[in-house]
């Protein structure tokens, strides 16, 4: 077969696209680890942050006011910004986006989004925050569009075609600002990873302005029975629900490529009093108590008598109960941060993400992820 020459402009040209498709990029240098950091606390305490483990960091949260993308703590928020800025110097291919909204800032979203003149100023807001901060881009952490999330949240049917028209005005200005500073802004979400968001939602025509979708494969223990927040897979020990592996299968279906998405890693836990009985998964909960974060339940709550440590092989989750008390507590630990990071290799995925930094300070989840991922 003859051999054809390709001119040097067209292999320009063709890098150049790829360069500036969402996600693909990106995804060609390595998994991404996304660490969402919370600064709606006021200063973030950046001594814990150890950015070399890191390839994004999303700042959660800034807020919905008057159809608007507005920064909540503003004082705290600027000096956040700044020290998260400086981490680069440690590691210069970090990334740093704002997050918008979150579970208790999500109700506006609706009203901010609704009309093409709406979401042009609600996105020329935000656009305006990481260009005066010098940011890196713009997750969208709506919880949920056409479903309510939080109790008195607005939301409407048609939050469903305006959540994909906010990401392409998002595209757009961003776009634009780049032809001004000559780098490349990241577009993200934060998902609900189970079937009624993508049901509620066209992710398919929305993955096509997006680099990330986080999936937020956790809080899934929110019924009346004992069961995993963040299992990977179904356990068999009571009726199957949300998992991760569903999570990811759905939005596949949906038409988001593997590529894009993030599966969602917990670095705390959820604890409850369970009913007497012989049984600890699929138990009846009587309340609910506190569990805090990772570092606090490893070094602290089961290292208290009468604890013990389960491993549910079906779901890839551990749990802890004790007999004493009947507290249960589910979360993500070493060994199932491993098969979750094991997962996303497998099939081919963006990466992982966490919820949320300080939970874990001496980093013991996060440097499996790095074991793993890297």
């Amino acid at each position: 077969m003859k051999r054809q020459l390709v001119p040097v402009f067209t292999i320009a040209l063709a890098w150049a696209i790829v360069a500036a498709w969402p996600g693909r990029a990106l995804g060609q240098q390595g998994k991404v680890i996304i660490g969402y950091v919370g600064g709606f606390r006021g200063l973030v305490n950046i001594d814990i942050i150890q950015p070399k483990k890191l390839t994004h960091i999303n700042y959660a949260f800034v807020d919905v006011r008057n159809n608007r993308a507005w920064l909540h703590n503003e004082k705290t928020d600027t000096v956040n910004f700044r020290k998260l800025n400086l981490l680069k110097q440690q590691n210069p291919n970090l990334k740093i986006l704002i997050s918008i909204g979150g579970w208790t800032w999500s109700g506006k979203f609706s009203d901010a989004v609704l009309t093409d003149t709406s979401r042009q100023r609600f996105v020329a807001s935000a656009v305006e925050i990481i260009s005066r901060f010098n940011l890196d881009g713009i997750d969208i952490d709506w919880e949920y569009p056409s479903l309510q999330g939080l109790e008195g949240n607005v939301y409407r049917p048609e939050d469903k075609e305006n959540y994909v028209l906010l990401f392409k005005e998002l595209r757009r200005q961003t776009d634009s600002l780049a032809q001004t500073t000559h780098k490349k802004y990241l577009l993200t979400t934060a998902v609900g990873g189970f079937k009624s968001f993508v049901d509620h939602n066209d992710m398919g025509s929305a993955q096509q302005y997006l680099d990330f979708i986080n999936l937020m494969t956790y809080d899934y223990s929110g019924g009346r029975i004992a069961s995993h927040h963040t299992a990977l897979s179904a356990s068999k020990a009571y009726e199957a629900h949300n998992n991760a592996a569903e999570s990811v299968e759905l939005f596949e279906n949906a038409g988001v490529p593997a590529d894009k998405l993030v599966i969602g890693i917990a670095f705390y836990g959820h604890s409850s009093i369970l009913a007497p009985g012989d049984k600890i998964l699929g138990d009846s909960i009587v309340k609910s108590t506190h569990a805090g974060g990772y570092t606090a339940i490893k070094d602290s709550i089961l290292k208290l008598p009468g604890f013990k440590v389960y491993r549910d092989r079906h779901a890839k989750a551990d749990y802890a109960f004790n007999a004493d008390t009947r507290q249960f507590i589910t979360y993500d630990d070493e060994w199932s941060v491993k098969k979750k990071c094991r997962y996303v290799k497998k099939h081919k995925m963006a990466g992982a993400m966490f919820w949320e930094y300080s939970n874990d300070p001496k980093s013991y989840l996060l440097d499996v992820i790095n074991k793993v991922l890297k």
